[in-house]
This record gives structure tokens, C-alpha cells and sequence, in this order.
């Protein structure tokens, strides 16, 4: 059944907000500018079909009453969900009116995408991670980035004086969300860009130091690939990791008024098109012969993330035992130590090599949607259960 919202009502200032984005977030090239992100002309990854019995998974829901995978998915906060076991298909649903060729925002799941792009070029030998990003994106120069390696701005832990709360409209982040044209000005005379939004970020303590989750550090990250290869970001994705893949749709980024692209979270994509994505690295960066991100750059992301840096910093309350390690999170409390994204209102891919399972996800949640998150963890955990075990 196809969304009830009317488009009508759905602006580029609104759609992030419910019940706007059950329709805004697959459709957001009719709301803002957007860079294909072709797929080429080579054969599609074929994703064979094996379903399994998944509809009475049970998990706890994110009121606290018990629900089942079916029951999550009939709610109108979840567009979409695949999983991949064995490198098949055995579930996949949608909701919000989606298609299975439409595709749907990724919000900060687009930083994945960079920092795998980033493992590319730098074993080509085209991007070194010891620079200084501002030396290699000289638009950045003079701004709090100076002097932070590439390697610091993959792990984020760049030191700013910045504040992304989603539930304050007037943090830091909404002033950037303001600079994409995704909400109104916070006030008159703000940065009506994200280059400009970047040159008012202030500084903070040194760099290096603990993690702190700051979404224009993507940004800087997704120029600076720009700027060494001469190649917009979505160039860079369709010739480095669509095509390859063998995607089978295009994808498409957002821009902001300038034309710059928004690489910390402007990639929209079809579900199974993420699960691609996410499979792609759960297989160690290679599919059907072809190495596309590095092996070691994929165990890299698994193994070397800083613990000390994570737990000091500012999204270990929300996600203990963790670690971020080039724009992904991997769960090193768990024996699997599955790695995942995660963007804004419910986006996900999750990667568990050890049970050869991949779960992608897109959603709506609201603005308030912490719930939906555990909720989302505890079924991707219950999926893995069935299918797999301990």
C-alpha cells in the first residue's frame, strides 16, 4: 500500500519530521538537489531467495511490551527491512509505502560509505591517512579542522567546541542542518551552507583525543576524498563501490544550494541495495572474485577502533562496549564483534561475519526516537538468534 501522506504537505523544511518523512524520506529528490550515484552497466549482485520463518522472532518492543518481527514491521515508523543469511534473502518487508526500488535516505549511515571509500584510496596509495586534511582540501584551510590528521577525522576524534543534540533546535547541529536547507534558519544571517556552517565551528581541545561525534567532521572527510581525487563524492561511490558491487539500482546524494556534496548523510538507496553494501563488507570487502574495499582496511574497522577513546567519549552511555573505527561501529563486547552504521531516524546496516548474517534497515522514527534504537538493536539481535545461535 502506497504512503496516505499527500505530498503536497511535504517540504524540503519538514521532511525529516513525522508523519512528513514517511513519505520525504523516499522521495527526497523531488525535495532537494541531488548527484546520481550511477550503477553502471555490469551485471546486478543477484541476491538469491531462501525465506525463512522470521515473522514470530520475539523481542522486546520499544514501548517494553513483547513483539514480533511482523508486528514491528506492520508499525508505520519502519520503511523497510532485509536480512541476508548465507548471502540469501530469507526476509524482506516494507513499509511507508516503499518499493523496492525506491530509494531512501541513509542519514549518517552515508558516513560508512566514506570511510570504506577512504580504505580504497589510501591502498591505492592516493589517500594518506598521516596528512593533515586541510592540507589536502585547502577550502578548509583556516578553519578548527587545522591540524587534524585524516586519520584523526575517520575516527572522529577531531577536537571541536560543537554540540550535535537532536532534541535542542538550537545546537550546533541545527544550524547545519539549516546550512543543508533540511530546516528553516535557526536565526537571520546563519550560514546558508555547509562550507560556511564549517568556518563558524570552533575550536576545542586538542585533537586526538576521545571520540566525539561530530556530523561536518564527515563532511571535511567526504572533501577531502574530493580534493585528492578530483571526483565528486558521488562519482567516487558509483566508480569505486556501486559499480563493482553490482548495484542494482542507481543512488542518489544530496547537495546542498551551493552544490557541495553532503556526505555525512545525503546517500539515498534501495534496501537491498544497503544490504549489498553491508554484505559486501561482511564477506571482507570482496564479492563474486573482487576485492573492492581492502581486507585488512575491513578488519582494520573490526580490530583497531580505540576502546579508551569510545568509553571517554560522547556515545558511550548510549552504546557500551562499542568502538568507531573510520566512520563504522564495531560492537567488541559482543563475541562476534559484528560491525554496523547508523544514521538518524533508523538507519542501519548490521555486518555479523560469524553467523553470516547482514540486516539492513530503513525507517522513519520520530524526532524522539531513542526507543525505536533499542528496540531496532534487539531485533537485529533476536534475528541473529534464530538463525544462528549463540
Amino acid at each position: 500500500m502506497r504512503s496516505r501522506i499527500e505530498p503536497m504537505t511535504v517540504t524540503p523544511t519538514n521532511f525529516q519530521d513525522r508523519p512528513h518523512s514517511a513519505w520525504g524520506f523516499h522521495h527526497v529528490r523531488e525535495l532537494h538537489p541531488t548527484a546520481q550515484v550511477w550503477r553502471g552497466v555490469g551485471p546486478v549482485w543477484e541476491l538469491p531467495q531462501r525465506p525463512a520463518d522470521l515473522e514470530g522472532v520475539a523481542f522486546q518492543g520499544a514501548g517494553g511490551q513483547p513483539t514480533t518481527l511482523a508486528a514491528m514491521m506492520a508499525e508505520p515508523v519502519h520503511d523497510g527491512l532485509i536480512v541476508l543469511h548465507r548471502g540469501a534473502v530469507v526476509f524482506e518487508a516494507y513499509g511507508s509505502g516503499m518499493r523496492p526500488r525506491d530509494p531512501h535516505i541513509l542519514m549518517s549511515t552515508t558516513k560508512s560509505f566514506a570511510g570504506s571509500l577512504a580504505g580504497i584510496l589510501a591502498d591505492q596509495g592516493v589517500l594518506d591517512l598521516k596528512a593533515e586534511a586541510t592540507a589536502l582540501a585547502p577550502l578548509l584551510k583556516g578553519t578548527a579542522y587545522d591540524g587534524a590528521t585524516v586519520r584523526q577525522v575517520l575516527d572522529m576524534r577531531v577536537g571541536l567546541d560543537y554540540v550535535e543534540d537532536y532534541s535542542d533546535p538550537a545546537c550546533d547541529f541545527a544550524y547545519m542542518d539549516a546550512a543543508c536547507g533540511w530546516r528553516p534558519p535557526v536565526e537571520p544571517g546563519a550560514p546558508d551552507n555547509l562550507l560556511d556552517h564549517i568556518k563558524a565551528i570552533r575550536s576545542g581541545p586538542a585533537h586526538g583525543g576521545v571520540f566525539h561525534y561530530v556530523s561536518p567532521t564527515a563532511l571535511v572527510m567526504g572533501w577531502v576524498l574530493e580534493a585528492v581525487t578530483g571526483e565528486s563524492f558521488a562519482e567516487l561511490v558509483s566508480r569505486l563501490i556501486w559499480q563493482p558491487m553490482g548495484a542494482e539500482f542507481d543512488g542518489d546524494l544530496a547537495l546542498d544550494r551551493c552544490h557541495r556534496s553532503q556526505t555525512e548523510g545525503g546517500l539515498n538507496v534501495t534496501l537491498r541495495d544497503l544490504a549489498r553494501f553491508g554484505e559486501l563488507h561482511r564477506l571482507g570487502g570482496a564479492v563474486n572474485g573482487t576485492q573492492i574495499v581492502p581486507e585488512a582496511w575491513v578488519h582494520d574497522i573490526r580490530d583497531n577502533g580505540d576502546p579508551d577513546a569510545w568509553d571517554s567519549g560522547t556515545m558511550a552511555d548510549l552504546m557500551p562496549g562499542h568502538h568507531y573505527r573510520a566512520m563504522w561501529y564495531t560492537n567488541r563486547s559482543h563475541p562476534h564483534r559484528p560491525v554496523m552504521t547508523m544514521g538518524a531516524f533508523g538507519q542501519s546496516v548490521y555486518a555479523d561475519p560469524v553467523a553470516e548474517i547482514t540486516i539492513a534497515k530503513l525507517s522513519s522514527f520520530p524526532n524522539d526516537g531513542d526507543a525505536y534504537f533499542g528496540e531496532m538493536a534487539r531485533c537485529f539481535d533476536a534475528i541473529t538468534q534464530a538463525l544462528h545461535g549463540d
